[in-house]
């Protein structure tokens, strides 16, 4: 019971800083402030076994230094993608389900390299990785963490709706 309670905490961290992500108007911000999350997240997810998470957190902080330095070298972003998906793959422990974090990184580490420099781009594309995360969250009993993506995701669709409204006027 200790464990859910303390993982829900970093959860709520997590929560927060994901949050503020979200109204970032750069996309160098949008990832740096993701990285605070992460910890959070990483965190959370190691208190409440879901290894794949964990691993998953790491990557994506290496990741997005590696975007925020803009290191556009293929070489590093590809052995991003694949230590993620390795290093999930190794230390998933809850079958199908401790997947997700896997295919929300792959999908969103694909997208930071991509798009690094498309602000509605790496929004909606991390609004799938949220939505992924939110079932994955449920299984691991981290409710906040549930709360928090279905969170991220309503407010990431209001600053979508909001940029697009002031580029139109």
């Amino acid at each position: 019971m200790n464990n859910i309670i303390l993982g829900n905490l970093f959860a709520i961290f997590a929560m927060c800083s994901d949050s503020i992500s979200s109204s970032q108007k750069t996309p160098k911000r949008v990832l740096l402030v993701q990285c605070a999350s992460q910890v959070f997240y990483g965190l959370g997810s190691l208190v409440l076994g879901g290894y794949s998470a964990v691993a998953q957190s790491f990557v994506s902080i290496l990741r997005n230094i590696a975007a925020i330095r803009k290191i556009n070298n293929r070489i590093i972003e590809w052995t991003l993608v694949g230590l993620g998906v390795a290093l999930g793959l190794f230390f998933n422990n809850l079958g199908l389900v401790g997947l997700l974090p896997v295919i929300a990184n792959l999908e969103y580490s694909i997208a930071v390299f991509r798009f690094k420099d498309n602000e509605r781009a790496l929004k909606i594309s991390y609004m799938i990785c949220c939505l992924l995360y939110a079932v994955f969250s449920l299984a691991i009993l981290n409710f906040v963490g549930v709360i928090s993506n279905m969170v991220i995701v309503v407010t990431t669709i209001i600053f979508l709706i909001k940029g697009k409204k002031t580029k139109e006027d």
